[in-house]
């Protein structure tokens, strides 16, 4: 279920939607939610309806975006054309002496004058990788090899964050059992520990996992990873979340698989990653966290494919991620 503001350009500024669900029999309230701290969003998914072994549930989101309804249509999966962009107005004729025939067949003339006076007004987008992308503006969605740094306003951001790894069975195939883990490690690119479902909790509770999803069935994460930053040992200086298949399945078996990373206290999303590619491997780099000099970190989503079917095969390519 989804919102946006009727007039073009309007936000959710000061607007405080409220999703309702009732009974339709009696009209009687079930349940409500109103997302908190909305702003500068421009679309919002409020609640989602899904089934799951047989019954029905109703999960409160409170996503927004600010890219409109092209940026929740994205997410799941549905490609938005770009509009064309608007043909240019024509110059009225000036009364001017017209300028000596130009040395090149008066064809090629208009591509460099268009390009010379586009490219101030319409930049090319940055290449993968290239740079770095803030969370001024809210919520990022990375592509393969981009970094953002969790730092707002050049404060540090965050305390605690979430990731949130999920995944679906391939073209309505059966259930996928997958594994979440984060792999943390030293400034030297040593191995410190591994927290997956059979290790709950790390580094003193700093790190901590929400325990083994085994289909993937159902909307929302599937499992998810709690990393309390200021809590961390010093001696931690990166992260690395992965997914591996442990009963062998393929990635080429699964669809929608994505990483996000959330506010630890709100609950807001500020970070996601969808995977869109697939290779016939048992294992998958999703994203890394790296501590900075200045203490600071930021986040390199990865999609980088692995013959691994358990953390422990993880352990050295992680490293060499780093």
């Amino acid at each position: 279920m989804t919102a946006s503001p009727d007039a073009a350009g309007q936000t959710f500024q000061g607007i405080e939607p409220t999703a309702t669900v009732r009974n339709a029999d009696d009209n009687s309230v079930l349940a409500t939610f109103t997302p908190p701290q909305l702003g500068a969003e421009t679309a919002l998914v409020i609640v989602e309806i899904y089934r799951r072994n047989g019954q029905w549930k109703a999960r409160a989101v409170g996503q927004g975006y600010a890219n409109g309804l092209a940026g929740i249509a994205t997410d799941f999966g549905v490609t938005v054309e770009e509009p064309a962009a608007p043909a240019q107005p024509v110059p009225p004729a000036q009364p001017v002496t017209p300028p000596p025939p130009p040395a090149q067949p008066p064809t090629a003339a208009p591509a460099p004058h268009v390009s010379a006076v586009a490219a101030p007004d319409t930049p090319p987008p940055p290449a993968l990788g290239a740079g770095k992308i803030n969370l001024d503006k809210g919520r990022v969605s990375l592509q393969k090899n981009q970094t953002v740094s969790l730092v707002k306003g050049g404060r540090p951001l965050l305390s605690q964050v979430r990731m949130g790894l999920g995944w679906e069975p391939a073209y309505r195939g059966k259930d996928i059992d997958l594994d979440a883990s984060v792999i943390a490690y030293g400034p030297q690119r040593n191995h410190i520990d591994s927290c997956y479902f059979g290790k709950l909790q790390i580094v003193g509770g700093a790190i901590r996992h929400s325990g083994d999803n085994l289909t993937g069935e159902g909307g929302g994460d599937d499992e998810v990873i709690t990393v309390d930053l200021g809590r961390l040992p010093q001696e931690v200086t990166g992260l690395v979340f992965t997914v591996n298949s442990f009963s062998g399945q393929k990635f080429t078996e699964v669809a929608k698989a994505y990483c996000r990373l959330l506010d630890g206290t709100t609950g807001e999303e500020l970070v996601r990653f969808d995977l869109t590619s697939a290779e016939p491997q048992t294992g998958v780099m999703m994203a890394k966290l790296i501590r900075q000099f200045s203490g600071e970190w930021e986040m390199t989503a990865m999609g980088d494919f692995v013959k691994s079917r358990t953390v422990r095969g993880m352990v050295k390519p992680a490293a060499q991620s780093l």
